[in-house]
């Protein structure tokens, strides 16, 4: 009977081993994302950004591109007109993220530049929720105007720092 009870009692400790807990508040930090791929005016492309989680929405603070081919798919100006974005950041026990996914869309007139993620990565700070070390990895897809097309690229995202 005691073989029983503490077979039980390690399936119940291990099972909470792999609880995935949703991140409730901001990721803090700037994020550089760089894009790989695409031609001409869609080639090339990379921002800064600072945006917050809540649920799993991201709402920016900033999102700056760094080398626009003069504005051509995103003018400087009129500003951006749209910057939209989803998460869904969950962590493990050890407070790795794990299963995690990131949307971000921008938009500008008629140019409409998607990142969807195939790897979110980094470590969540339990006591403020902020998590650090955070590197996205995905596709991206630009639709637009003439020369602000681009398929098939990928991307990587970085934390560059963070807020604890």
């Amino acid at each position: 009977m005691k073989e029983v009870a503490i077979l039980l009692l390690l399936t119940v400790m291990l099972s909470g081993c792999g609880t995935k807990n949703p991140v409730q508040a901001g990721v803090g930090g700037i994020w550089q994302a760089v894009l790989v791929g695409g031609e001409g005016q869609a080639s090339g492309l990379s921002f800064n950004t600072q945006f917050t989680v809540s649920g799993s929405t991201l709402s920016f603070s900033t999102l700056q591109f760094l080398n626009n081919d003069p504005g051509a798919c995103f003018p400087l100006s009129p500003a951006l007109s749209g910057d939209s974005g989803t998460a869904d950041l969950q962590y493990n026990s050890a407070d790795q993220l794990t299963n995690s996914t990131v949307t971000i869309t921008v938009t500008s007139g008629s140019n409409t530049l998607t990142l969807t993620s195939q790897t979110v990565t980094g470590t969540i700070n339990t006591n403020t929720n902020v998590l650090s070390d955070g590197v996205v990895t995905g596709t991206w897809v630009l639709a637009g105007g003439t020369g602000c097309t681009g398929t098939g690229g990928s991307f990587t995202m970085t934390q560059s720092a963070s807020n604890i």
